[in-house]
């Protein structure tokens, strides 16, 4: 039921009043700091403006005529926005956050990307459909665990990138100077008490603002459509549109886990050991964020915010019309193959044939596919190791180095697999049905 976005507007205005104060007041408090406590005037200039600016549209929205995002860009926004562009601008997005990651780390540059990403989140709440999905009893916490998430990863980054520097000085690492031994009582055990009464009434707070995501009682008859698992089953969620169950439901999540927390034992380089670094340990660094942020937190975001009925991908301000189909046609690659290249039918075993029979008809037909995985896990390896990355063989060793690459190979199967999917409906490139082995 589509919801006119003018009266929508003025039902969400006072909320939207109150998000756009708290705003005013955080750039207020920066402003205070820049001008006080660091002396830099000009930024203090520019949070009081940019306070300046959300105390506007704090009047404008209790006036109950919140400031609105344009049709059209929305409009443009959704035609942009899909599997594709969204997955590859998040890769780029963190590879540009890694090689600029001086420049973003400055608090100036983080501060300003937080009231952009909090402008953009007032004007998207006054859309109905972004506005449905963002204040959902079980995607508010998400949405407050994305920012989390972006505060900590700058934090560490910042910390990171201050400690690189000091090692170009010769200095050490900014940890080194925190040695002071601190007894567990009473300052530890006092510091977690204060947390502990902090959290307990932050949690009764929300619980009696937000209600509670219980739903009706549960009906066989009736499936929910979508069908969705908690958050933090939803990036094996949306692995299952790629692959099998017993792939990317067990093995492949279970190879990620596995890989992630196995770079300290294959990576022993000792540099940035005990504190936070980049520069001495950059391998390790970027596969850890690859396989933390895009192989799972991407996942659980796409699952959470893009999907809608019938688990189609939707536009952040799209409306999620239960009757779309994507056009897609789920092809195997020995269908294009031997059908769409050579113009013939697929290689079937004859219904008497043997076992041996039947198992060289299907390896013939899923030829393509075999010699593909074969050339990716057999050649691909050694071809790495000689030449953009020798020095990790020779410092690994042929074990190390060996189970290093495997992993990341199948690490990196997953966002192939899902490109592949969207670019060209690829469904698997070895389907073997006749015992249950898809990839």
């Amino acid at each position: 039921m589509h919801v006119d976005p003018l009266e929508f507007a003025e039902t969400i205005a006072t909320p939207l009043g109150w998000f756009y104060a708290i705003a005013c007041a955080l750039n207020l408090l920066a402003a205070g700091r820049a001008l006080c406590g660091e002396r830099r005037y000009g930024h203090a200039v520019a949070w009081a403006l940019v306070a300046g600016g959300f105390a506007w549209f704090a009047v404008a929205a209790f006036a109950g005529r919140p400031p609105m995002m344009p049709e059209a860009v929305k409009a443009a926004v959704d035609w942009a926005i899909n599997p594709v562009s969204f997955t590859l601008a998040s890769f780029v997005t963190l590879a540009s956050l890694y090689v600029w990651r001086r420049f973003f780390v400055i608090a100036a540059v983080a501060f300003a990307g937080l009231n952009v990403s909090l402008v953009l989140m007032g004007l998207s709440m006054t859309d109905p459909e972004f506005a449905a999905i963002v204040t959902r009893p079980d995607n508010v916490p998400i949405v407050a665990m994305v920012y989390l998430l972006g505060f900590f990863t700058w934090l560490s980054g910042s910390q990171a990138v201050t400690n690189d520097r000091r090692a170009e000085q010769g200095k050490p690492p900014v940890e080194m100077d925190h040695r002071q031994k601190v007894l567990t009582w009473p300052d530890l055990v006092y510091t977690e008490l204060i947390c502990m009464i902090l959290v307990t009434v932050l949690l009764i707070v929300w619980s009696v603002a937000l209600r509670a995501p219980l739903e009706q009682p549960a009906d066989p008859v009736v499936t929910p459509n979508p069908s969705k698992a908690p958050w933090y089953f939803l990036g094996l969620q949306e692995m299952l549109v790629f692959s099998d169950a017993w792939n990317v439901g067990v093995v492949v999540p279970c190879l990620i886990v596995f890989g992630l927390a196995a770079i300290p034992y294959l990576d022993v380089n000792p540099a940035g050991s005990g504190h936070y670094s980049i520069r001495p340990r950059r391998f390790a660094y970027l596969v850890f964020q690859f396989g933390f942020l895009q192989l799972w937190v991407l996942l659980i975001l796409i699952g959470t915010f893009m999907r809608g009925p019938t688990w189609t991908f939707f536009g952040p301000y799209e409306f999620h019309d239960p009757y779309k189909v994507p056009a897609l046609t789920n092809v195997k690659l020995s269908e294009y193959f031997w059908v769409m290249l050579l113009g013939r039918g697929v290689p079937q075993a004859p219904a008497d044939a043997g076992a041996l029979v039947e198992l060289g008809t299907i390896l013939w037909r899923e030829i393509v596919g075999v010699v593909l995985l074969a050339g990716y896990f057999l050649a691909l390896p050694p071809l790495l190791g000689r030449t953009i990355l020798r020095r990790f063989r020779l410092e690994m060793g042929f074990g190390r180095y060996t189970l290093m690459i495997v992993l990341l190979l199948l690490m990196m199967t997953l966002p192939l697999k899902m490109l592949l999917r969207w670019t060209f409906n690829l469904s698997y490139v070895v389907s073997i049905p006749e015992y249950l082995f898809n990839m």
